[in-house]
């Protein structure tokens, strides 16, 4: 479950907001951007404040404040609106562009997956098997989560077998089921199948390292979500990163300059690697370094994260 970083409202704020006496239409980007904003409010931040949340644009904003958690919400000098816009909309075609790649890794994840499991299992009955998994006491077990996604699909692949549990651990095939199970359940299969040995044939297939590459894909997932949830990326540090191999972490710092192990760009070379070695696909980092390096902040925002500086309780 992701976990939501703030920034929050400060208690001037709040106060304002609350005691407003039009929050609708035009007039509400007076509250929606913070008190201590004193820039002109062009035609253009009007029309970008209406379809977007207050607390989605502050988590740019903050970095532009001069000391938040002291109670001091004033920009810094020379801060303008579109200078923060520009890293709001750099930080969606980051997402963009990073969700593409993605995409290709849990397809080629999915395929790998299944043979992995017909070569050791075959395509019945074994991989819906709870002792197939090594799970931890007191969570919800593999199979559960992999039957719970297959039952919710109404894809024919699976619709074509019946509802039944018993009809499905008996006739559906692996192929099929890895087409339903979404990128999180398909993480916990290649992380714990075969008694946790499942990730070894997977990694081999694809050409990648064996090292930590449960891990790896557990990054992916992370980075998948936070994408699809149109979450900030810019100064964002990665909890569960993974252990990216040396030699594809040291290629991609040549390209990119130096950059901190839980930065985005960080999971993105791990990406590359996967995508390019599976299937001879075109790293994305090269582009985004192409595209965006130039822009000294928001590189540096994806460099080298920095947690948001809040208000303090």
């Amino acid at each position: 479950m992701l976990k939501w970083e703030g920034p929050f409202l400060s208690h001037h704020e709040e106060k304002r907001w609350r005691e407003s006496p039009r929050r609708a239409g035009l007039n509400k980007l007076s509250c929606w951007l913070p008190v201590a904003w004193s820039c002109p409010i062009s035609r253009h931040a009007r029309h970008f404040s209406l379809p977007r949340n207050y607390y989605r644009f502050a988590g740019y904003a903050r970095y532009f404040q001069k000391a938040p958690q002291y109670g001091d919400d004033n920009f810094r000098t020379g801060t303008t609106f579109e200078q923060i816009r520009a890293i709001y909309d750099a930080d969606h075609a980051l997402r963009n562009a990073i969700s593409s790649q993605l995409t290709r890794a849990e397809l080629l994840l999915r395929s790998h997956t299944a043979r992995a499991v017909v070569d050791v299992s075959g395509p019945y009955e074994r991989y819906l098997e709870a002792d197939f998994y090594s799970d931890s006491a007191g969570a919800e077990s593999t199979v559960e989560s992999c039957l719970r996604d297959i039952k919710r699909s109404k894809e024919r692949h699976i619709l074509r077998f019946g509802g039944a549990e018993e009809d499905l651990r008996r006739e559906l095939p692996v192929w099929s089921a890895v087409e339903a199970w979404s990128f999180g359940t398909l993480s916990k299969c290649i992380e714990r199948g075969d008694l946790g040995a499942l990730a070894g044939p997977i990694a081999n297939s694809l050409g990648v390292a064996h090292a930590g590459f449960a891990s790896r894909v557990r990054a992916l997932v992370y980075l998948r979500n936070r994408c699809a949830h149109h979450s900030r990326l810019w100064h964002h540090s990665v909890i569960d990163a993974g252990p990216t191999p040396n030699n594809v972490r040291t290629k991609a710092k040549r390209l990119a300059g130096n950059f901190d192990p839980r930065s985005v760009l960080d999971v993105v070379a791990s990406l590359d690697d996967i995508v390019s070695r599976g299937s001879g696909g075109t790293p994305v980092l090269p582009v985004l370094i192409a595209e965006r390096s130039a822009d000294g902040a928001f590189w540096d925002g994806l460099r080298a994260p920095v947690s948001p500086k809040d208000h303090r309780a």
